[in-house]
């Protein structure tokens, strides 16, 4: 099988970004952004980001996961603590995350270490969650082998169930992960292919350094 796709063309010339207009920390363009792209540009799931990590098998992995919360430390998602992604955490705590909003025209790269955030956090989130995707996280063994979909449904249906009229309490492999950026590159395309990139590496006096870097 073959498909040669070099006609794939498309000229970016929604936006530019300038080194002398982006402010000295990375979090307040990153929620500028964010902002303009949740507002302007709808068909975008604007929280949806890939998360990248080593596997134990020593190859990277990349998956879509939803960020839910990001402050000045950092970015905050929920998984299951023994998925693949949560094991390789454990191992090796360096990962990527990157969001790219074709609408915007906009990526977004960063660099940093995942850790696990306060028990208090994840009880908070997982109470407000609705119903259903609690149990889901109680159903499902992530990343583990299930030999169909019905076995699933059949344990959805059991644990409704159980629980009927009962609280959901957040299981312990279930929680929150932050993110804390060392490296932080912002992408907009611009026409010819000469894109704006600036980048902001994290200085050990945990001020930003601004660099433009070729596209």
């Amino acid at each position: 099988m073959e498909k040669d796709l070099s006609n794939y063309r498309k000229s970016y010339e929604k936006g530019e970004l300038l080194l002398n207009e982006v402010p000295e920390n990375p979090m307040e363009l990153f929620q500028k952004w964010f902002y303009e792209v949740d507002r302007h540009f709808a068909e975008d799931e604007t929280n949806a980001m890939t998360i990248s990590t080593i596997g134990l098998d020593g190859y990277p992995k990349n998956r879509v996961v939803l960020l839910k919360k990001y402050t000045y430390e950092g970015f905050i998602f929920y998984t299951n603590y023994h998925s693949e992604k949560g094991k390789a955490i454990a191992i090796n705590s360096n990962v990527c995350l990157s969001f790219f909003w074709h609408g915007a025209e906009r990526q977004i790269i960063i660099k940093g270490k995942a850790e696990k955030i306060a028990e208090n956090l994840s009880d908070g989130y997982f109470e407000s969650r609705p119903r259903g995707s609690q149990l889901g996280a109680l159903v499902s063994n992530q990343s583990e082998v299930v030999k169909d979909r019905d076995y699933l449904e059949q344990k959805l249906f059991n644990l409704e169930k159980t629980y009927e009229g009962k609280e959901i309490l957040r299981p312990l492999n279930w929680g929150g992960y932050i993110v804390k950026p060392t490296e932080i590159e912002f992408w907009q395309g611009r026409p010819n292919r000469l894109h704006d990139r600036i980048r902001y590496a994290l200085q050990e006096d945990y001020n930003w350094l601004i660099h433009r870097l070729s596209p």
